[in-house]
């Protein structure tokens, strides 16, 4: 059986990207469910591994077919962007125009069909700015580069999935982006992205935006029933499993102790906050929408700790693993 090719991307080469990535590859098990191939710079990847004190070698490769797949040496396709002596722990523009080339050849590849599916390392959006490339994050820069009109982002740990119907904007300029169609779209993506786990009738709840669901029009301005409700019945005449718009704090307990399948979260906040109380050591993003499968680690450069080898690897594997699974099994 064929395993499914990964391209990893090293993330802001002054964070935890590099050795998240070492530590992570060096897990036999990663090798039984992909193949994975980095783009970055092979010398800070050589680095990392002296940090958290890998044994695995930096094979250096110039395309995919190059590739020799072995766990004892990961495989890097080499931009060569990053000074050797080029600090950890900073914002810099190097490490930003580093980051974003490393995701700009990643979705070459994936796109011209050398890969199977991207998993990206985290990435700092203020030196992302300070090389001029001017997104929110890596969901609007994915966007971008496929050149894709709308995409949502869905957090996933062990217990919970959650999909944004907005994401790295102002609170009130995502209620008043919020309407029935784009409700309806996210919930419809979504919805894709279970059966392809092989949950064959999700069970799906949508939140509220005001407290309490607007206590029928005692909270906010009846955004529940203008902007929420008419999508959400569209998906029921489908004979969707969707309940909603329910309060989020009610909503979210349930999801936690198996309920629902998936929660649709209105905002950012609203849907990052449960997540990551249940633990970002373990949490993954998959960015919704995309013509390309990507997923990504679900917490940040952590330049506080960048460099010192302590990162958490979890993410990444898991990571992984999600994208493996997301990818049809018509390539086997």
């Amino acid at each position: 059986m064929d395993l499914p090719k990964i391209v990893i991307t090293m993330g802001d080469p002054s964070g935890v990207g590099p050795e998240i990535i070492m530590k992570a590859l060096a897990h036999a098990k990663v090798y039984e469910f992909c193949l994975p191939v980095i783009v970055g710079d092979a010398k800070r990847l050589a680095l990392a591994g002296r940090t958290v004190s890998s044994s695995l070698g930096v094979h250096i490769i110039h395309n995919i077919k190059d590739a020799v797949f072995d766990p004892e040496n990961v495989q890097c396709i080499n931009l060569g962007l990053v000074p050797e002596n080029h600090p950890f722990g900073i914002v810099s523009p190097v490490s930003g125009e580093a980051a974003y080339r490393y995701i700009e050849k990643a979705v070459d590849i994936v796109m011209k069909g050398e890969a199977d599916a991207i998993c990206t390392a985290p990435i700092n959006k203020e030196a992302l700015h300070a090389a001029s490339h001017k997104y929110p994050g890596h969901t609007e820069l994915l966007a971008h580069l496929t050149h894709t009109p709308e995409v949502s982002m869905m957090l996933i740990t062990e217990k919970l999935r959650v999909i944004h119907v907005t994401t790295h904007i102002g609170l009130l300029d995502a209620i008043n982006l919020i309407e029935p169609r784009r409700v309806e779209r996210v919930i419809s993506h979504g919805y894709d992205v279970l059966i392809k786990f092989g949950i064959k009738n999700p069970r799906i709840g949508v939140c509220a935006i005001n407290p309490h669901a607007g206590e029928n029009g005692l909270f906010g301005y009846d955004e529940e029933k203008k902007k929420i409700v008419p999508a959400i019945e569209v998906c029921q005449n489908r004979g969707w499993d969707i309940h909603g718009p329910l309060p989020a704090d009610t909503l979210f307990f349930l999801a936690g102790r198996g309920d629902y399948d998936m929660v649709v979260a209105m905002y950012h906040d609203q849907g990052h906050g449960p997540v990551k109380v249940l633990g970002v050591e373990a949490g993954v993003n998959v960015t919704v929408g995309l013509p390309i499968i990507r997923t990504s680690v679900d917490h940040g450069t952590a330049f506080d700790i960048a460099g010192k080898g302590i990162i958490d690897e979890r993410s990444l594997i898991v990571a992984l693993r999600q994208a493996a699974d997301l990818i049809p099994r018509d390539f086997i």
